[in-house]
C-alpha cells in the first residue's frame, strides 16, 4: 500500500466536522462537486454551510438539498462589513440590502430546515463606528435563537467583548464563537460560559489558535474552515477536506491520538447543534 493510499484509508475511519464554511462563494466555481467528494474521502461527516444574508441563505437551503453532507445555518452577517466586503470584491455577491425583520421571518419559518443560526455577531474590524446600530439587529437575532431553540454562530471580529456582554445576559448556552480573535481573557469568559470555539485550519500555523486550543478544554473545541478563508497554507482556497490537517494539529496540542481528538470534537458537534 502506499503512502498516499494509506492516508486515505485512515481518513476514512475518523469522524471530522466542518462547522463553517462558505461553499457558495464564487471562488468554488463549479467545482462543490469535487469539493464535497474530497471532503467525504477525507472523514468529513458534516459541513455547516452558512448564509449571510437573503441570497447565502436561499442557497445554503439549496445546497442541502443537494448534497447530504451539508448542514444548514441561516444568518444575517452584520449588515455594514458585509456591504464593504462586497464593494471590495471579498464576498461576490450581487446585493445586500433587505429588510431584517422580514428576513428574521423567513428565518424562522425555517426552523425545522436548519441546524443553527449563523453566521450572525458584530463587527467593528471592516467598518468603524456602526456596533450600536448592529447591536440592535444581533439582539432581534438572539432573542429569535431563544424562541426557536437554535445554537447561534457568532462572527465577533474586533468586537469580541461587546458580542459576550450581549449573550451573557441572554438565555442563549448553546454557542459557538466563530474564528474567535479576542484576547485569552475573553477566551477564558466565554468558555467559563460554557461556549464552544470553533477553529479554523489556519490553525496549522497560527499562534493565537493555537493558544485557544491549549487553554480551552477538549469538550468546548470545534473545526471549521471558513473556506474559502483561512486555509492550511496562506492565499490559497480552502475547503472542508483540510479539516484533516488542523485535527493533526489539535490532536498535537492537547496530547491526544488523532482518532481521539476527532472522536471528541464529533461529539461536541452532536451535543451542540443536535
Amino acid at each position: 500500500m502506499t503512502e498516499t493510499n494509506k492516508n486515505k484509508d485512515e481518513n476514512s475511519n475518523l469522524m471530522l466536522v466542518d462547522v463553517h464554511a462558505h461553499l457558495d462563494h464564487g471562488w468554488f466555481g463549479d467545482e462543490l462537486d469535487a469539493v464535497i467528494s474530497r471532503a467525504k474521502k477525507a472523514g468529513v461527516r458534516v459541513i455547516i454551510q452558512n448564509g449571510v444574508n437573503p441570497e447565502t441563505n436561499r442557497l445554503s437551503l439549496e445546497m442541502a438539498k443537494k448534497y447530504d453532507i451539508i448542514k444548514v445555518a441561516l444568518g444575517i452577517y452584520p449588515i455594514d462589513a458585509l456591504n464593504k466586503e462586497i464593494e471590495e470584491g471579498e464576498y461576490p455577491l450581487r446585493g445586500n440590502k433587505f429588510d431584517v425583520d422580514e428576513e428574521l421571518e423567513f428565518i424562522r419559518k425555517q426552523k425545522d430546515h436548519i441546524i443553527a443560526i449563523g453566521e450572525v455577531g458584530l463587527d467593528d474590524f471592516h467598518v468603524k463606528r456602526k456596533l450600536e446600530s448592529q447591536k440592535k439587529t444581533f439582539q432581534k437575532i438572539i432573542e429569535l435563537a431563544e424562541k426557536i431553540k437554535k445554537p447561534l454562530i457568532v462572527h465577533s471580529r474586533d468586537a469580541e467583548k461587546e458580542v459576550i456582554d450581549m449573550l451573557e445576559s441572554s438565555r442563549c448556552k448553546k454557542v459557538d464563537m466563530h474564528c474567535f480573535s479576542g484576547n485569552m481573557k475573553l477566551v477564558k469568559r466565554a468558555a467559563d460560559l460554557g461556549f464552544h470555539f470553533s477553529i479554523p485550519t489556519s490553525v496549522v500555523y497560527n499562534m493565537h489558535f493555537k493558544e485557544i486550543v491549549k487553554r480551552v478544554g477538549i469538550n468546548q473545541l470545534l473545526t471549521e474552515t471558513d473556506a474559502p478563508y483561512l486555509g492550511p497554507v496562506k492565499g490559497e482556497r480552502n475547503e472542508s477536506a483540510f479539516i484533516a490537517q488542523s485535527i493533526k494539529t489539535i490532536a498535537e496540542l492537547k496530547s491526544f491520538t488523532v482518532e481521539e481528538c476527532a472522536n471528541n470534537i464529533f461529539l461536541n458537534y452532536k451535543r451542540l447543534f443536535e
